[in-house]
């Protein structure tokens, strides 16, 4: 607590500075992670001085710890404003403030009464902290207060799930800010420099053997391998930059203060090994000593049965070429040239290219001739990004003078803020409701308009992909061409016999395309063996893949997944508003007390900390304390734990064929004229320089 020198001098003389820590994404000109404070403020910038991630995948999805100490180095006590963008589809349950040394954890307060809380604590002169949800564009902790001269040190847990497409993971941490607040960006002045020690460690622990790991844009990154009984443990990570590295650079010590920028996202790749089988993981946490709920997730990798569309396909290129996408087109010109380069001659394709207008680039469809594509890509390297977004009318654009008897892959390039013309996302809807076409959206950037852009791509029973400026934009691409060219699985259900599994998150699967997986959460209340039935739709038949899993008794290795079955809960009822763009009042109350029931932080809820003491004086009680110790020490039992097995239909496979890889694995083939292009792609990924790819040695 202050003292009364310290508040007098705290409330004449403070200012408020914005401390930004953003994952985020995109390229050189846009603005990087980093301390904000507004742009007449007179005080000096904090400085960050440590930034520690740690990132473990294990048993289907990652955990991301991040622990900051940011430094005031003014005279004058001040409330810090610490900003980060969303991580794609995260799940945040922990965060922890350090107050007179000692770790505070924060509770799930509603939205309204944490903001009011938190300032009633300020006036009062007492630590506080608040971490909130702005929309789909950025988390803001506010801290207070960040005393004269001294450090204060914050941390941050999320959690996501580690899905494979074609047998291949990514994981994104990103550091790159959208850049589409324009009015943020303008009124805020940011340090983006570490000061003292930068790490990024990420830990792989696979059941499943693995192939290989890259980071495709930080070359320096140091791979390694640990035996861990009869699995390998992969490892990398990303730190300060040498003496050496400096040196080389021509850049001393004595010059530079800052050893690394936050600047760059970091994108971490894995393999699995070709010619695995479809499989049905189980994963569960039941403690009947505390509760008879246990939580099951059920993750379905299917086998390669889907058979190619041989025929000739359209492609309709949709790109944004308006002033939010100046930061990003450098990498929408390197996609759509990768995909052109390589469609097959029976194709066709088309661009259209929009800001506040629409333009076709190909005057209507074209033959995929490299004369064709060259013509293309030449004329969209000399466009300018400017302008507003009129992305509806680019939209509807696409969607006329489609020919019925050939299939169409629409790609849409696109960060989604729309601002001219039609901007109701109703109006998305019913236009995609309207065309029977697939939509593959690339999501250009963290801030991007997700509530628009991914629901309207579902209606479309398409693929909506987040794309980073560190990514590897070719293995997008594959993915795409891989899901066009086969069939699909349509109308999706489930069936569970023999042990009650309610409340199945999500409630609707409307599609499943070659090489995804497939990822249901429940809850049981009592163990024993289920009759698990996946039923899928494909070419106008439906097939059903029949197994028997064992849901166990007690499980107490993953307690995280009771928070990921709420998420995925409040995901569900998000998407129902979403899509009606209205709202509705008892699904705002569904989300908030699962929320706070399991201490989320949602646009319903807010992650607060207060000083103990306060907390019993507010009535607020203290879940998260206690369910924050049991997943940390879950998370410190595991790493000194073998690679435990997840598979749970070995003795009854629910697949009879082995999983579809990019590199020919499975048995549907890649189909078409892409096979080559597909092979001679993932070539250079498995091939590529070592300072790129570690590979497993057999």
């Amino acid at each position: 607590m202050l003292n009364q020198q310290q508040m007098t001098q705290r409330f004449t003389t403070w200012g408020m500075v914005f401390l930004t820590f953003v994952l985020g994404w995109f390229a050189p000109t846009a603005m990087a992670s980093g301390l904000l404070k507004p742009t007449n403020s007179q005080h000096q910038d904090l400085t960050i001085e440590t930034h520690r991630v740690d990132v473990v995948i294990e048993d289907g999805y990652a955990t991301t710890s991040i622990e900051q100490e940011f430094f005031n180095p003014n005279n004058d006590a001040l409330e810090a404003h610490y900003s980060f963008p969303v991580p794609q589809q995260a799940v945040v349950g922990e965060f922890i403030y350090w107050i007179d040394g000692k770790p505070v954890i924060a509770e799930a307060v509603a939205k309204d009464k944490a903001r009011e809380i938190y300032q009633d604590q300020k006036v009062q002169g007492r630590a506080a902290a608040i971490t909130e949800k702005d929309e789909y564009k950025t988390f803001e902790m506010r801290v207070f207060p960040v005393l004269p001269q001294q450090s204060v040190k914050v941390k941050l847990v999320y959690l996501q799930d580690a899905l494979l497409d074609h047998g291949v993971g990514r994981y994104v941490y990103p550091m790159e800010e959208g850049g589409v607040d324009e009015e943020k960006a303008s009124f805020w002045t940011r340090n983006d420099a570490v000061e003292q020690d930068f790490s990024f460690n990420v830990t792989l622990k696979s059941a499943y053997p693995v192939d290989g790991v890259r980071l495709p844009s930080h070359p320096n990154a140091a791979l390694t391998q640990e035996a861990l009984g009869e699995h390998t443990i992969w490892k990398a990570q990303v730190a300060n930059q040498s003496a050496a590295v400096l040196e080389e650079e021509g850049t001393t010590s004595s010059q530079t203060a800052p050893v690394y920028r936050l600047d760059q996202d970091i994108v971490f790749y894995w393999r699995l090994q070709d010619g695995l089988p479809g499989r049905l993981d189980l994963a569960a946490h039941r403690d009947p000593a505390s509760s008879k709920r246990g939580t099951v997730k059920l993750t379905f990798t299917p086998g390669d049965d889907l058979v190619p569309v041989t025929q000739g396909r359209d492609w309709v290129f949709v790109l944004d070429k308006s002033g939010s996408m100046s930061g990003k087109y450098s990498t929408l010109v390197e996609g759509v040239r990768q995909g052109l380069d390589r469609l097959p001659q029976e194709d066709r394709f088309r661009v259209l290219m929009f800001d506040n207008t629409t333009h076709d680039l190909t005057k209507g469809f074209v033959s995929a001739t490299k004369a064709n594509a060259e013509q293309a890509i030449q004329a969209i390297e000399r466009v300018e990004p400017d302008n507003g977004t009129n992305l509806y009318e680019g939209l509807h654009a696409a969607l006329k003078n489609l020919d019925q008897d050939r299939p169409t892959g629409v790609v849409l390039v696109t960060d989604g803020v729309a601002n001219v013309g039609v901007t109701e996302k109703r109006q998305f809807f019913t236009l995609m409701e309207k065309h029977d076409v697939r939509l593959f959206t690339f999501i250009m950037g963290n801030s991007a308009n997700t509530p628009l852009l991914v629901p309207m791509t579902k209606l479309s029973n398409g693929i909506a992909t987040s794309v980073s400026n560190a990514d590897d934009i070719i293995g997008h691409l594959m993915s795409v061409t891989s899901k066009l060219t086969h069939q699909a699985y349509r109308n999706i259900e489930l069936d569970i016999d023999g042990v009650k599994v309610s409340d199945i998150t999500p409630e609707q699967i409307s599609s499943l395309y070659r090489g995804e997986q497939l990822v249901v959460f429940g809850h049981y209340f009592k163990a024993g063996t289920a009759k698990v039935t996946l039923s899928m739709d494909v070419g106008g038949e439906t097939r059903r893949y029949i197994t028997k899993v064992t849901l166990p008794e007690t499980a107490l290795r993953n307690p995280e997944l009771e928070r990921m079955w709420a998420f995925s809960a409040i995901r569900d009822l998000q998407a129902q508003m979403d899509y009606l763009e209205q709202k509705d009042g008892d699904k705002e109350q569904a989300i908030e007390d699962i929320a706070v029931e399991y201490g989320l932080l949602t646009d319903y809820t807010s992650l607060l900390v207060v000083e103990e003491q306060a907390f019993q004086e507010l009535g607020i009680d203290r879940n998260n304390r206690a369910r924050v110790p049991a997943e940390q020490l879950a998370r410190e039992k595991r790493s000194a734990e073998y690679v435990q097995p997840t598979r749970a239909d070995s003795s009854q496979p629910m697949f009879s064929q082995p999983t579809p890889t990019h590199s020919g694995g499975g048995s549907g083939g890649s189909g078409g004229g892409s096979v080559n292009w597909l092979v001679f792609v993932v070539l250079g990924f498995v091939l590529g320089g070592r300072h790129v790819m570690m590979k497993k040695e057999h």
